[in-house]
């Protein structure tokens, strides 16, 4: 007699996905994504259909999510170069042929219209991990010399666009793998102290060198705006510097405990702009308080210390040095929106993750969660 065996269940095939998935940092994403959808939904409340819209997003992240952590690494490693050469050709095309709203050139129509600077927020960590695993045990003075210039090809075209916001993140990915590959400290405190003393000289010559009729070399007219609104809001309180200040009302007045979830005034009336996108956070603040601001922040650092132990835990060079970059990218996401929102940074349109609405942030971020989460699922199943 011929043994029977019974056809698996779809249950029984589809689990072995999951396997080696990172609990923590499931943990995490599933805290930030529950304060998220908590703000747009008190932030958002009249505003359309952000709730649900954001509610989409998330989804569609974690779809990435998830098909990006069935991707090992060898085979991400394997993209690094064609993305990023792609996503240089794109910026090019843009430079030539995209399309310009409010003054900068930032889109491109392919058939449907795409922002190709997002594409650089995965593509240069990759590239550079790419470079740096080439010269693993030889890594020279010039090999970072050519890891600056693989850096400043992309960030250069964004800046031109202009896109601050963008390029910042698009630099700073490259400068944590950089860093992490090992750049002497000798060369690092330098640059620190000279950042230090000019932004010092900054702050006591603001007066001076706000003038009106003032030009600073290499920056638009509207960019020496946001610093030197910055540095004093009050001298266009109804204009330039009205970001700035109702987000610090909004921030301030939510006190310890907060108004309470669907009471913050300065959010539902309406005198936080972009109360659902760059300002989110001084509508959560104002409706949590201290005691929420430090709870969200704990949930970033509780994200960003789970992927700093998977970097550290990572096989190879190349894993390494992008899941260590990957992680830090959200520090700056993180850092910078707190920061300009607070009014100790300029306004420069970086989202809170997993906060803020926008639905290509969010797909960049489940993009690098996913390749987190294929670094940490690949260890786990070599382990196993």
């Amino acid at each position: 007699m011929r043994p029977s065996f019974e056809n698996p269940s779809m249950l029984a095939r589809v689990m072995p996905l999951f396997r080696g998935f990172d609990a923590p940092l499931l943990l995490a994403l599933l805290l930030l994504s529950a304060i998220g959808l908590t703000v747009m939904y008190s932030a958002g409340f009249d505003h359309g259909t952000r709730f649900v819209d954001h509610a989409r997003n998330m989804m569609l992240a974690a779809g990435l999510l998830f098909v990006v952590a069935q991707v090992p690494p060898q085979r991400l490693m394997a993209l690094a170069v064609p993305l990023y050469v792609v996503g240089v050709a794109l910026l090019l095309a843009t430079a030539l042929l995209g399309i310009t709203k409010k003054g900068a050139t930032r889109w491109l129509d392919v058939g449907i219209v795409i922002q190709p600077s997002e594409i650089l927020k995965i593509a240069m960590p990759l590239m550079l991990a790419w470079w740096f695993q080439r010269r693993e045990g030889q890594v020279r003075a010039l090999d970072f010399v050519v890891a600056l210039l693989i850096l400043a090809v992309p960030v250069g075209l964004i800046v031109k666009q202009p896109d601050l916001g963008t390029a910042i993140l698009v630099m700073a990915a490259g400068l944590f793998v950089i860093f992490f590959a090992g750049l002497s400290w000798k060369l690092i405190v330098p640059v620190v102290a000279v950042a230090a003393v000019a932004i010092t000289a900054l702050v006591l010559s603001g007066d001076a060198i706000c003038k009106p009729d003032l030009k600073w070399p290499m920056l638009r007219e509207y960019q020496k705006n946001r610093v030197c609104t910055l540095l004093d809001p009050t001298t266009d309180p109804l204009g330039k510097g009205f970001h700035i200040i109702q987000g610090m009302i909004a921030i301030g007045s939510g006190g310890v405990t907060g108004k309470g979830f669907m009471k913050g005034t300065q959010t539902h009336l309406e005198f936080i702009p972009e109360r659902t996108t760059d300002f989110i956070f001084a509508a959560y603040a104002e409706e949590f308080g201290l005691i929420g601001c430090i709870g969200l922040m704990l949930g970033f650092l509780f994200l960003i210390v789970r992927g700093l132990m998977i970097a550290a835990d990572a096989p190879n060079v190349f894993t390494r040095l992008l899941a260590g970059a990957i992680t830090m990218s959200f520090f700056t996401y993180a850092f910078v929106n707190m920061g300009m929102v607070s009014g100790i940074l300029p306004v420069v349109g970086v989202p809170l993750p997993f906060v803020s609405y926008g639905g290509t942030a969010m797909v960049t971020l489940g993009l690098g969660l996913g390749i987190l989460m294929s670094i940490a699922r690949n260890k786990r199943l070599v382990q196993g």
